[in-house]
């Protein structure tokens, strides 16, 4: 196959919504897959230290400390069901690009029903409802990577 068509491929992909193309031109076949982007934790920000400046500017403040009365709002308990990801991969919503997906939220759901796919090492894995109820939120981006024990759904 010649390398500018390989170019051209590269460049559409890339450029488009499409996250895998396969082409077979005689005896050659080529398939580009787009890979999701690395989500990366950082650590948390360091607190601000007073800086003196010199000439004309002031010093800077530093932040006041939280005291000891001071209370950080408590997470929501979430109503219903926690769909976790039994394993690291990246996340689907629907079984190709461009397909509608298995689930939308306010969609009633019963045990087995298909909620997503999770590929890991160009395997798809269907993960389904292990309850009936409502899904009232989907946690997941798709296309995003996902890790063991990540929230994805919450089925009320």
């Amino acid at each position: 196959m010649d390398l500018r068509k390989l170019k051209t491929l590269i460049d559409l992909v890339a450029e488009s919504g499409i996250a895998e193309i396969e082409v077979t031109e005689g005896e050659d076949k080529v398939r580009i897959v787009k890979q999701a982007p690395t989500v990366v934790a950082a650590a948390p920000a360091p607190q601000p230290v007073p800086t003196v400046l010199t000439g004309s500017a002031a010093a800077t403040p530093a932040a006041p400390p939280a005291g000891p009365g001071a209370v950080e709002p408590a997470p929501e308990p979430v109503k219903g069901s926690i769909v976790k990801s039994p394993m690291v991969g990246t996340f689907y919503r629907s079984p190709s690009p461009g397909a509608k997906a298995f689930i939308e939220v306010g969609q009633m759901v019963k045990p087995g029903d298909t909620l997503c796919i999770i590929e890991a090492m160009k395997l798809l894995n269907e993960i389904e409802a292990e309850v009936a109820g409502e899904v009232t939120e989907i946690l997941a981006e798709n296309g995003q990577p996902v890790e063991y024990g990540q929230p994805l759904f919450v089925i009320a």
